[in-house]
């Protein structure tokens, strides 16, 4: 039995729903089949979002299959490391949300990545191609295997107002790590990052992040990184001295690495973040990571416990609707892909949670990701997360 954190919430149900939300899942070999159903006429939803395995987003006719069905609609389609729709975790499916919003308007942007520049400049060029004036919130999603999520995170916060909201993640591809693919109303390529802004007063946000891994071993100092890439703890090559703690585990690398993140602390600071591998380089040494290892920070090893992990997701849930009198009608789920990996046949329970503390009412949508986009609390800045449960809320005033 895992254990619920158990925290009181008050929300107001059975009120009239000013959002309209229809969801759909489609199957090789199967098609379409309708998960949440919605009246609402083809052209009068704004805003799909389309989650699913790299191999059936890259297949011929999808996006076009997906645009007739919409026509009117931004359509934000990434790959995944398994799709979330309602209370299912799926792989090798598509998660299909479309958005009718009745006072809220949005506009979309997308970039690609440029090899050659920064992920600070793509984040900064990305947010450039909105328009700031009324923007309430970004959900921004982004390529997860050609891309330093931190310095893209920054890009975004150094163009945007502080009291923008972003959230988001990083697409996935498995526990392969070969390709990730991004698309706005296009067929999802490598390389791209593409964001959709929200305007207008009507529209309600929420926003909670929580990971649940505890920390072992001793920490150990940074002391040579470049960005997002680790070369040594404690003047030792980092891979040698990560491999000591990973046993067996080490032979299987690096997906072994999502069992294992690093917990990232500043010095003189209670505040830290978790950075997951995505390569290792046996060359050199070193490590790359989904976010910056800051020299001089310190590093600890993490691993898995069952219960935290799920009881994580309840308070992200939880703090998603601090403050808020009615339930989410849509919530938006991004997982870190080595939750995955951890609680296997279990995943499903830190779904079931998040529902239990919305009630029925609410859409519940999103993947499992190499990145998490999101701030911790209301004091803090945006950051990437790895290995969190990050839950974005949306809800229109009546």
């Amino acid at each position: 039995m895992f254990l619920f954190c158990l925290i009181s919430i008050s929300l107001t149900i059975g009120l009239k729903n000013v959002m309209k939300v229809q969801q759909k899942k489609y199957v090789k070999g199967k098609g379409w089949e309708i998960v949440k159903p919605d009246a609402s006429a083809p052209d009068a939803y704004q805003l799909v979002l389309v989650f699913g395995s790299r191999f059936l987003l890259s297949e011929a006719g999808i996006y076009e299959e997906i645009r007739k069905q919409y026509p009117r609609a931004d359509i934000l389609m990434n790959s995944t490391s398994g799709e979330i729709i309602d209370l299912q975790v799926n792989d090798e499916t598509i998660a299909l949300t479309a958005v009718c919003f009745e006072d809220t308007r949005i506009r979309a942007a997308v970039i690609d990545i440029d090899k050659n520049e920064s992920s600070f400049k793509a984040g900064y060029n990305l947010a450039s191609e909105l328009e700031t004036d009324g923007l309430r919130s970004l959900l921004v999603i982004s390529d997860g295997h050609n891309v330093n999520g931190s310095d893209l995170v920054a890009g975004l916060r150094e163009f945007l107002p502080d009291n923008v909201i972003i959230t988001g993640g990083l697409a996935g591809d498995g526990a392969r790590f070969e390709r990730t693919l991004v698309g706005l109303n296009a067929t999802p390529a490598e390389g791209k990052a593409a964001a959709i802004g929200f305007y207008g007063e009507a529209l309600q946000i929420g926003y909670g992040s929580v990971g649940g891994w505890d920390t072992f071993g001793i920490e150990r100092l940074i002391t040579a990184s470049d960005g997002n890439v680790l070369y040594e703890l404690d003047g030792k090559p980092a891979l040698d001295v990560y491999k000591l703690y990973l046993g067996d585990y080490a032979n299987e690398l690096p997906g072994s690495a999502l069992l294992f993140p690093l917990n990232i602390r500043m010095p003189d600071s209670e505040h830290s973040v978790v950075r997951t591998i995505l390569a290792v380089n046996e060359e050199d040494r070193s490590m790359m990571f989904a976010g910056n290892m800051p020299k001089g920070a310190y590093a600890q090893m993490m691993k898995a416990n069952f219960d935290r992990l799920i009881d994580g997701a309840s308070q992200a849930a939880a703090k998603s609707i601090i403050g808020q009198e009615q339930a989410p009608e849509l919530a938006l789920l991004i997982s870190c892909v080595g939750r995955k990996l951890v609680l296997d046949q279990r995943i499903e329970e830190e779904v079931e949670v998040v529902r239990s503390v919305y009630g029925n009412d609410t859409a519940i949508t999103g993947f499992y990701s190499y990145g998490e986009i999101s701030p911790l609390f209301d004091f803090m800045q945006c950051e990437l997360h790895n290995q969190t449960m990050t839950i974005t809320t949306y809800r229109e005033s009546n």
